[in-house]
């Protein structure tokens, strides 16, 4: 069964939540697992595909857009169902996507802005109500 991870800033900066993202997914990767980051839009996928050439100079993170080359390892999409992606689902959309089950693990990044804050107290129930390992990290 699919394992949650709510990681709880104590900012409401949306900069500081893909920082937080990039952070997760270079953990994963760097541990032998494929990710699919869920971005909230298209334009949002744009901004991590960019900022994740860059995010650490120390480490490489092949990436790519969704059904793009690199996409293999790290792939970021904006609602589109995952293709080949089952290990790790790093969620930023404000809903509960309906592909999250045939991942082994789902991190959520909430910050402290009010619609965050409200979409994701509605994801922890949907989980919590269904029966799914909720874990919760503050940051």
């Amino acid at each position: 069964m699919t394992r949650v991870d709510f990681y709880v800033l104590q900012s409401a900066d949306a900069a500081t939540r893909l920082q937080v993202a990039m952070r997760l997914t270079q953990k994963a990767f760097s541990q032998g697992h494929r990710v699919f980051i869920n971005a909230a839009d298209e334009a949002q996928a744009h901004t991590l595909d960019e900022q994740l050439w860059s995010f650490r100079p120390e480490s490489f993170l092949p990436h790519g857009l969704h059904g793009a080359q690199h996409s293999e390892g790290i792939a970021i999409g904006w609602g589109q169902e995952p293709a080949g992606h089952s290990d790790l689902l790093v969620n930023l959309r404000l809903d509960v996507p309906a592909f999250f089950s045939r991942f082994e693990r789902v991190a959520e990044v909430v910050t402290q802005d009010a619609d965050s804050l409200a979409a994701l107290r509605s994801s922890y129930r949907f989980y919590r109500e269904r029966g799914y390992e909720l874990n919760k990290h503050d940051l």
